[in-house]
Parts: structure tokens; C-alpha cells; sequence
């Protein structure tokens, strides 16, 4: 039997809400089309204290978090230790990670004078935020989101820290009134999370935080070195998968010769057919500074063998002088501390009256 008129004009209207509703629009910017509003703008983005980064990290956030300190007036980077503890954390380690993870920073050239670097944990606004945006976040949101969806499915469970996740990193962004943060393309849909949550507190309790866009790096992923399928992770049980950035050149000159490439000794980049072959391209490109173009081009004449030899040189070129920078800077707790605290001084400064603010509107004061 035919639906009545008014039952379908509703359900046509539920099926165009849902899929034009300006709620889902995600404003997206590569680092190398981004521009600078002309406001100036606030750039946020945090990484978990892991220990020291990999070469993926290196290419496919730090480097970029180093240009855009020239970029814009407002750069904010944070240690996001609260994070970190979604998984059981031993807390000698983790605070030797927290030391570890700022050293690696500064050794990548993130300046303290032009971006404010700080330990997330020492500014409590972020959790007091992340409770009162939790409040207008939906549980059906969040069981969709990839974070919850991948890490429940690998241990069958999942805490509630882990669930509510992407609540603190909305919280994290908008506690700043940030205007622009880089992610990688796997943290898009947390970042419309944000995006959402700023729209919804704004219309319930008037204008007050920017919907945050995003910089997406333009570098492509780093993969495997043993897997090509997979990116490079820490957490890869293969240790010849992973370069860190604090690896001796016997180390990687060791990885890179057992890279998985194919059977064809000519170095041509073609991902989807030659996937370990292009990842070596890939490395060179970006720690050459060079397009992959050239890459190939500097390649020719030399078989896979040869042209592993190639990639080696410049990983070491690029990374020695960041290597030994972090061995310095280890070896001078108080300096780090004393760069953290001073961070987080500043990350208060500016957190404490955007959540004043939010108190008084929620009804709170």
C-alpha cells in the first residue's frame, strides 16, 4: 500500500538533510595551497609521547609543523599525554617518553620562540573541556568514528578513555579557538568531529569557536619497509620495517638494503604495480627535497640494489645532524623541562579565559 504524500515528503526531506546538510561539509587545505587568513590565524595540532618519531612522522607531520612556525603568528604544539594513556602506559616510561618526545621536537626545529610547545596533562581546561563537549557529542557519533572502530575491534574492548577519544582532541583544538590544524588523511573524520561541535555549542550558546579547517600534508605516507601495503609504524613487530629518527647509519643503511622491492631491477614509480620500489622513491623524494620525477631520474642507470645505496646517503644526510641534536639535548633534562614548562605557562595564558567564557555561557558561573 502507498505511503501517504506527507510520510514520503518526510522521509525525502530526512534523506536530503543527511546527505546536503552543510554539517558535513569538511573545509580542507594541502600545506601548499593553505593561505593565511587575514585575521592571522591559529595553527593546533598534538602528538602523542611514544618516544622518538619514526621517519614517517618526521616527514608526514614534523617537517611540516617546522614550516608552518614561519606561516602563522599562532602555532601551537602539544606532548598529548592524556591521549597516550588510552593504552596501559608504565609511568617511569612514560615519562621518560614525555623528555624524549620534546628532544625529538626541537631537534626537528620546532623553535619555542615562535611556536608554543607543552605537555597537555599540565593544562587542565583540556579535560574540563573535553566534559562539557562530550556532553553534546551523541554515542552513535563516536562508535562510527575510525579510532574507536579499529582500536576496539583489536583487543575485542575498548575503555571509555577510548571511546571518548576524539572528544579531547575537539576539545584540545577548540580550547585555542584554533583556525587550522594538520592531520593526516586517516584523522579527517575526527576533525569534522570538532567541526560539528563547534557548530552545535555555537548555535545553542551563541558564537564562539572558529570551525577549525584542515592542512592536509602534501608528502605521501612513508609505508613499510617490509610491508609496502602498511605505513611505517612503531609498533611494526618487524624491526627492519621501521627507521626512527635517531637510528645509526649502520641502522638504516642495514633497513633499507632489506626493503622489500620486486623482481624488476629498473626504478620506475608506479604505487599501485612497483608499491616497495615507489616507497624507496617516495623516501628519497622527500628527504632530497625533490620531486619524485627527479627521483626516477637520478635513479637511472642503477638497479634496485644501486639505487637503495642512493636513498641510504639521504636518509643519513637528513637525519645525523637531527640525531645528534637529540643526544644533546637528552643529555640536558632541566633544558627540556624548563622549555615544556615554560610552554605550558603560555597554553594556560590563552586556555584559561576561552573556558572562563564557556562557563558562564553553559550556566556554570
Amino acid at each position: 500500500m502507498a505511503l501517504p504524500v506527507r510520510t514520503n515528503l518526510k522521509h525525502l526531506f530526512r534523506f536530503i538533510q543527511k546527505f546536503h546538510s552543510p554539517k558535513r561539509s569538511l573545509c580542507v587545505e594541502t600545506c601548499s595551497e593553505q593561505k593565511v587568513p587575514s585575521g592571522g590565524g591559529r595553527v593546533f595540532s598534538g602528538i602523542q609521547p611514544t618516544g622518538v618519531p619514526h621517519l614517517g612522522n618526521y616527514l608526514g607531520a614534523l617537517e611540516n609543523w617546522v614550516a608552518l612556525q614561519n606561516q602563522y603568528p599562532s602555532v601551537m604544539y602539544s606532548i598529548v599525554d592524556l591521549h597516550s594513556i588510552t593504552q596501559p602506559q608504565d609511568p617511569a616510561q612514560l615519562r621518560s617518553n614525555i623528555l624524549d618526545m620534546a628532544a625529538s621536537l626541537l631537534a626537528c626545529g620546532i623553535d619555542p620562540d615562535r611556536a608554543i610547545l607543552f605537555q597537555q596533562s599540565q593544562v587542565s581546561e583540556h579535560a574540563e573541556l573535553s566534559w562539557i563537549l562530550g556532553c553534546l557529542t551523541s554515542m552513535p557519533r563516536l562508535r562510527h568514528l575510525p579510532q574507536w572502530k579499529m582500536k576496539s575491534k583489536q583487543k575485542n574492548e575498548g575503555s571509555v578513555g577510548l571511546y571518548t577519544y576524539p572528544v579531547l582532541q575537539a576539545a584540545d583544538i577548540l580550547l585555542y579557538q584554533s583556525t587550522h590544524v594538520p592531520v593526516g588523511e586517516d584523522q579527517v573524520q575526527h576533525l569534522e568531529l570538532a567541526q560539528d561541535l563547534a557548530r552545535i555549542f555555537n548555535n545553542r550558546y551563541g558564537e564562539m569557536f572558529p570551525e577549525p579547517a584542515a592542512l592536509l600534508s602534501s608528502t605521501r605516507k612513508v609505508k613499510s619497509l617490509r610491508d609496502p601495503s602498511a605505513k611505517m609504524s612503531k609498533s611494526d613487530p618487524q624491526n627492519m620495517a621501521t627507521i626512527t629518527i635517531t637510528d645509526s647509519p649502520d641502522d638504516i643503511a642495514l633497513k633499507i638494503r632489506r626493503a622489500i622491492t620486486d623482481f624488476t631491477s629498473e626504478v620506475s614509480y608506479d604505487p599501485e604495480s612497483r608499491p616497495g620500489v615507489s616507497n624507496l622513491v617516495t623516501i628519497h623524494a622527500a628527504m632530497a627535497m625533490i620531486s619524485t620525477e627527479e627521483a626516477v631520474l637520478q635513479a637511472q642507470g642503477l638497479d634496485t640494489a644501486g639505487y637503495k645505496t642512493l636513498v641510504t646517503d639521504a636518509v643519513i644526510q637528513r637525519l645525523t645532524p637531527i640525531r645528534e641534536e637529540i643526544e644533546r639535548l637528552r643529555g640536558d633534562r632541566a633544558h627540556l623541562e624548563g622549555v615544556l614548562d615554560q610552554g605550558t605557562r603560555r597554553a594556560k595564558e590563552l586556555a584559561a579565559p576561552v573556558l572562563r567564557e564557556v562557563r558562564q555561557r553553559v550556566g556554570f558561573c
